[in-house]
């Protein structure tokens, strides 16, 4: 597949549930441990498809990545949610709630472009800051988003009581 041939665009929020085709899922590997495979789409109430069951997702940014053949990832970027404790109470504050790009075409740069687009629409809307969460386990993510510029604010070893071998980390991304 040529990716140039990846089309980046915004997608009306309300269609978010097709995001669900494209696996999120990761293989975890740990020195002295069998590699496993965590996927977060498993956890019940998560996933593309719950979101809009679980919060007001109306002010939310959806960008696809689309090939010929169809969805190959996305971007998913939450603002101006109230009850969404990630947000801090900020307007100038985006949360990049998810992102997830096909396993058969990971690595070619696809992220990279979804996260700039996801840029784009949180500062079209003024904010000055985009947040995202990720898991000491997921080690590519991690990697991810240091290359991507963001900074690591936030290690928080007791968030994840259903999940105790796993800690939460925040991360901040400039976008002034």
């Amino acid at each position: 597949m040529n990716d140039h041939a990846i089309e980046i665009r915004e997608a009306p929020i309300d269609s978010v549930g097709e995001l669900a085709v494209v696996p999120i899922s990761f293989t975890v590997t740990r020195p002295g441990s069998t590699p496993w495979v965590k996927n977060y789409d498993d956890i019940p109430g998560e996933g593309p498809t719950q979101w809009a069951r679980r919060f007001d997702i109306s002010r939310w940014g959806f960008i696809q990545a689309r090939s010929e053949h169809g969805l190959v990832g996305g971007a998913v970027i939450a603002f101006d949610t109230p009850d969404l404790e990630m947000l801090e109470g900020r307007l100038d504050l985006a949360v990049l709630w998810d992102i997830r790009v096909a396993p058969d075409v990971r690595r070619r740069g696809i992220g990279s472009r979804l996260l700039l687009a996801a840029e784009a629409w949180a500062v079209s809307r003024g904010c000055r800051e985009l947040k995202v969460e990720t898991q000491d386990i997921n080690v590519p993510a991690c990697r991810f988003y240091e290359r991507q510029g963001f900074v690591l604010r936030t290690v928080n070893p007791d968030a994840y009581p259903a999940f105790p071998d796993e800690t939460q980390l925040l991360w901040y991304r400039d976008l002034s």
